[in-house]
């Protein structure tokens, strides 16, 4: 395919994106398909000639779409919300036409200094304190991950390399002040200490926290303490304090604790303040995973739910859920950005260049080596939309969650599991067993006019509704309450 071919195929394909997208109402949100539906539908091996663009297009709505969970249509009321907007899909199509792997700054200029700018940017219309931002002419400093999970394995690696250094320095200079000790007795002594330490090395999280965070744990060979969530479902200082003076007592280290705003399973908060006193003085990493509700924090009328973020070392939320930018866009910042390039630093003649140190090298930041040049979708996005038309887009959200609470509300065979604070409703049927919530979750997607997921918090199970396309209007929310009315009928009778 050449230029102007591709120009041709490009527009079709904008037209089909468009009228996709304009017409996802009229689709079933959750596919009909069982496993394996698809390899009938394609030859048992790639073609030997190549075929045209029309056999792809042709292809795609017999192939491909009957086995799509339209995740924006306004009846997609299951997890989070994905991002999705035309600016994002333009910027992602310039990012993959100049293909840059930005993994220093020389591979590609532009595609770091858009992410530093655009990471100052972001955090200020979150209202994030200075120290966070690489404006403020700190250590501090925002990168793009791929996901929040990727970030809280980041922030523990960091914090696990930060604490096993604070500890074998001390015990090194104890242990080797022969004036005969030589570097390499010094590396052996560091090495053994490693090891003892990091067998002892404890993380803590509150039972609500998103798997992310155990998987994390179990990644980087660390234990994990899940701290009890008071009635709100959040985990508070006390009760953290209480963990971690067991473990101290039983010779463990506690290093880290991860603390959620919003938590997938009811959108329940931590209280940030409290955990961050906990760690300041235990001296534990204090990560904040935001992934859906950090970007609440656009509006001010929500900026109380990140009281004490000041005390945290590093923090995340996606844009990619709830900040109309298509996935992959995960916005971590750092306090102290040396702390993370310390943990990742490996630096091979191959990747140096003339000006390091001068700007950053995100490699140092992340994971993986190759990155793809994701700022581009926070400014066109950011420009195209506006601080006004993002905070828009959050409170009308908000609004249309309120008002399935309130359809809930008003009927007494209904409860609500915990009051609407942003996009999710968590609601079930009063008094009535586990079983019988399942069967009306049940029925709801078996129906095919809406799609929700469940959650299971203390032995209650419930339904939860989220507003996740922006597409969403209150006639969809009267919609979805129709259709969970419907099936409770049919159910009870």
């Amino acid at each position: 395919m050449e230029g102007e071919e591709f120009r041709a195929a490009s527009q079709e394909m904008t037209d089909f994106i468009v009228k996709y997208l304009d017409n996802i109402r009229e689709r079933r949100v959750l596919p009909e398909v069982t496993p394996g539906y698809l390899r009938p539908l394609l030859p048992p091996a790639a073609p030997d000639a190549p075929e045209t663009w029309r056999d792809v297009m042709n292809d795609i709505e017999r192939v491909i779409m009957p086995g799509v969970t339209h995740w924006h249509s306004p009846q997609f009321h299951a997890y989070f919300p994905t991002g999705n907007s035309y600016p994002s899909i333009l910027a992602d199509m310039l990012s993959d036409a100049i293909g840059c792997i930005g993994f220093t700054w020389i591979a590609s200029p532009a595609c770091t200094e858009l992410e530093v700018v655009m990471m100052d940017w972001l955090g200020q219309l979150l209202g994030l304190p200075e120290q966070f931002l690489a404006a403020s002419g700190g250590q501090g400093g925002g990168v793009i991950q791929g996901t929040a999970s990727e970030a809280t394995l980041v922030a523990l690696l960091s914090a696990k390399a930060k604490k096993l250094s604070d500890l074998t320095s001390s015990g090194t200079t104890t242990t080797t002040t022969s004036s005969n000790t030589t570097s390499d007795d010094q590396r052996r002594v560091t090495d053994q200490l490693k090891k003892e330490h990091s067998c002892k090395l404890v993380a803590y999280c509150s039972d609500q926290a998103h798997s992310s965070v155990e998987r994390a744990c179990m990644l980087g060979g660390v234990e994990v303490r899940k701290v009890d969530s008071d009635e709100d479902f959040a985990m508070r200082g006390p009760a953290l304090r209480k963990r971690v003076l067991e473990d101290l007592k039983n010779k463990m280290v506690p290093f880290l604790v991860v603390s959620t705003m919003g938590a997938t399973p009811a959108c329940s908060f931590d209280n940030l303040r409290e955990i961050g006193e906990v760690a300041k003085e235990f001296d534990l990493w204090n990560h904040v995973d935001a992934a859906y509700a950090g970007s609440a924090l656009i509006c001010e009328e929500f900026r109380g739910l990140s009281d004490g973020i000041e005390l945290a070392n590093s923090f995340n939320f996606n844009p990619h859920k709830w900040f109309l930018i298509n996935f992959d866009c995960s916005a971590m910042w750092f306090k102290d950005a040396r702390e993370v390039v310390d943990a990742f630093n490996v630096d091979p003649l191959y990747l140096k260049h003339e000006h390091q140190g001068a700007v950053p090298d995100y490699r140092h930041w992340q994971i993986p080596l190759g990155r793809r040049f994701r700022s581009l979708k926070l400014w066109f996005v950011m420009r195209l939309y506006g601080k006004e038309g993002l905070q828009a887009h959050i409170r009308k959200q908000v609004s249309l969650a309120h008002r399935f609470e309130d359809r809930v509300k008003s009927d007494q065979r209904f409860e609500i599991i915990l009051p609407v604070t942003l996009g999710l409703v968590c609601f079930r049927l009063k008094g009535q067993s586990n079983e019988v919530n399942e069967e009306l979750y049940k029925k709801i997607n078996n129906g095919g006019v809406i799609h929700l997921v469940p959650s299971k918090i203390r032995d209650v199970y419930f339904l939860r509704l989220a507003v996740c396309s922006r597409q969403t209007e209150e006639k969809d929310i009267d919609l979805a309450w129709r259709e969970v009315l419907k099936q409770t009928e049919a159910l009870l009778q």
